[in-house]
């Protein structure tokens, strides 16, 4: 093998974010807001600092991913603890060689190690599927953003990182807040964003946003 995986270190956090800016730039949405995402999650409290990885190669930063705490809110009002992750990012020239699914997947070992139970993730069904996640509604766990109870919503999905942590919880998820961040502070985003070298903004009918 001719990288590893490790924690970041507090030195490269602008790598780091440079890392995820270049991406997802125009992936989504013209631009990207992920690495505004990352910044700020480190100061969240649903921040996981154990599980806030790199992959090296040759000395170079090449890929990341980080997590967080979530929780689900059973029936009873009970509140079970889960965990959640992504930004999940390979520099554009390494992507297409699963080097995306190595770093999740050791991320999820690593959580399971720490004694999460389950993790959920907003995403493509299609991908997330060959790593063992079902959508969270089969699990009997909707989305607090869902219309209906029985809304099944593609994008959410789980997967148990212990056999049975699910077993007849019903209830409801929420992504945390962290996520939101560029909803909350725009001109925060905007001033960060300053901060990086001009890259252009390009518009396309593949991209989910278009702003």
């Amino acid at each position: 093998m001719d990288h590893i995986i490790r924690r970041e270190r507090p030195e490269e956090e602008q790598i780091t974010e440079n890392l995820v800016r270049e991406a997802f730039w125009n992936k989504y949405r013209p631009g990207c807001t992920e690495h505004y995402i990352l910044h700020c999650f480190r100061e969240d409290k649903d921040f996981i600092p154990e599980l806030d990885l790199v992959m090296e190669k040759d000395g170079r930063l090449i890929g990341q991913i980080m997590f967080a705490r979530a929780f689900v809110t059973a029936r009873d009002g009970s509140k079970i603890p889960v965990t959640t992750f992504g930004p999940v990012s390979i520099l554009p020239e390494f992507q297409g060689q699963g080097l995306g699914r190595e770093l999740i997947e050791h991320g999820l070992e690593k959580a399971a190690e720490m004694g999460f139970g389950a993790v959920f993730v907003i995403g493509d069904d299609k991908f997330y599927e060959h790593l063992g996640f079902c959508n969270a509604l089969s699990e009997g766990i909707r989305y607090e953003f869902a219309d209906r109870e029985d809304e099944e919503i593609d994008y959410v999905l789980c997967k148990e990182l212990q056999a049975g942590f699910l077993k007849d919880v019903i209830g409801m998820w929420r992504d945390p807040d962290g996520y939101r961040v560029c909803m909350r502070d725009p001109f925060g985003f905007q001033e960060f964003e300053s901060g990086f070298p001009y890259k252009a903004l390009e518009y396309n009918e593949d991209q989910l946003f278009s702003y």
